[in-house]
């Protein structure tokens, strides 16, 4: 209360500190969350083929962006094929690109993708009107489209899209069907995408003879792990593979997919966490310069004690019990300083249309008050033995 300027700017230090690590363990778990979900949400009894080979922990390198061309239509066919994968329900391929989309009520740079018939049945979509398409369309290029709702609302406001006309990289599609809504899942909002037949996509807008993935609906849960063997039985014998070191493909499970996320997450989490401390140790270190300025103005203060009998002991107990004071006080004003950012970013990121959880755990509030304490304890230490070994002849007589 002396300084009071010297121990608002020591405050303000450690605040930032623990706010920023409060405010990055927030972002980071709930980030890692919607990613999460994101995953799951696709379905817990689908398996996932992508090209490209991966560490059994890591993504493959097409999950990276990198252009693996591997996986054809014909893998789709064989895995089809009851003798190769028993546990098989369905699977769909995807092709995925963007372009401009025009209709006569304007046009939108949208994401589209070239998918199989398979698509209702594998993952959980629904038809709000009209129909989806047929295995038939799925191979012989046909011009036809499915909207998701909001792409929907976009080209046709106030009237139904169905039968209309589209032109997707100038070439005109027939609109089908419109889907129900559904919003973000799988790291894509299908609400906002323009389905098209596998080949369409590939052969008309892509130009390409590959597929980017493909996802296959296991019958039961338990039967999973089986499927992914035979999966990658089937493609390497397609592929011609005779060492399991040599796949150019990768097979995950709903499980897997989610546990290697985790991974991958907690790893960005941490390291995130780490660079936010920092900031504390900035911090911890501008607590033992203030403490020695404050050692040095109050020799007189510790010399008039130790003259009437204080010891070492109370003289280092008591820069101690300040130094840990200050830390703790901005510590608690950090907790609360991060959680209101932590608040506010959830409610900026949910407002822009994603489903944003704000999370706040126990342990990144106990984690913050413990640090502040430590730094509070250990750069308060030097300061303190400093105080305690003060001559009380020569801090009398001290000017």
């Amino acid at each position: 209360m002396a300084a009071k300027l010297r121990s608002f700017l020591t405050i303000l230090g450690i605040i930032i500190g623990i706010a920023s690590v409060i405010v990055v363990m927030a972002i980071g778990g709930s980030a890692q969350k919607l990613i999460l979900n994101q995953v799951s949400g696709v379905g817990s009894n689908l398996v996932g083929v992508l090209p490209g080979a991966s560490d059994e922990k890591g993504p493959p390198a097409s999950a990276m962006g990198i252009i693996v061309t591997t996986l054809k239509f014909t893998d789709l066919k064989a895995l089809t094929e009851k003798r190769n994968v028993p546990n098989l329900v369905d699977i769909v391929a995807y092709v995925t690109g963007s372009a401009t989309v025009k209709s006569k009520n304007g046009s939108y740079q949208t994401s589209y993708q070239g998918v199989t018939a398979s698509l209702l049945n594998v993952e959980d979509i629904k038809l709000k009107s009209g129909r989806f398409f047929i295995k038939e369309e799925d191979t012989n290029m046909a011009r036809v489209a499915v909207l998701g709702s909001n792409r929907a609302k976009d080209l046709f406001p106030n009237e139904d899209p169905v039968g209309k006309t589209i032109n997707l990289k100038d070439l005109s599609f027939t609109i089908i069907g419109v889907l129900s809504e559904r919003g973000s899942v799988g790291f894509s909002n299908t609400d906002d995408m323009i389905y098209v037949p596998l080949f369409s996509g590939q052969k008309l807008l892509l130009g390409i003879d590959y597929v980017n993935f493909m996802r296959i609906k296991i019958d039961f849960k338990d039967n999973i792990d089986r499927a992914v063997i035979d999966v990658k039985k089937t493609l390497r014998e397609k592929h011609r593979i005779k060492n399991d070191a040599s796949d150019d493909f990768s097979v995950r499970s709903s499980a897997q997919a989610i546990e290697t996320l985790t991974t991958v997450t907690n790893v960005l989490k941490y390291f995130l966490v780490a660079v936010a401390a920092i900031s504390l140790v900035v911090g911890g270190v501008g607590i033992m310069n203030i403490m020695l300025i404050s050692v040095h103005q109050r020799v007189r203060e510790v010399g008039l004690r130790k003259a009437v009998g204080a010891k070492n002991g109370h003289i280092i107990s008591q820069f101690l019990i300040e130094s840990v004071f200050v830390t703790v006080i901005g510590g608690i004003f950090g907790i609360i300083f991060g959680t209101l950012v932590a608040f506010l970013v959830a409610v900026i990121i949910k407002n822009l249309g994603y489903d944003w959880e704000f999370i706040i755990t126990l342990s990144a509030i106990v984690l913050a008050t413990s640090v502040s304490v430590f730094i509070g304890l250990v750069f308060g230490i030097y300061p303190a033995i400093k105080a305690s070994r003060i001559s009380p002849m020569e801090a009398l007589r001290y000017e």
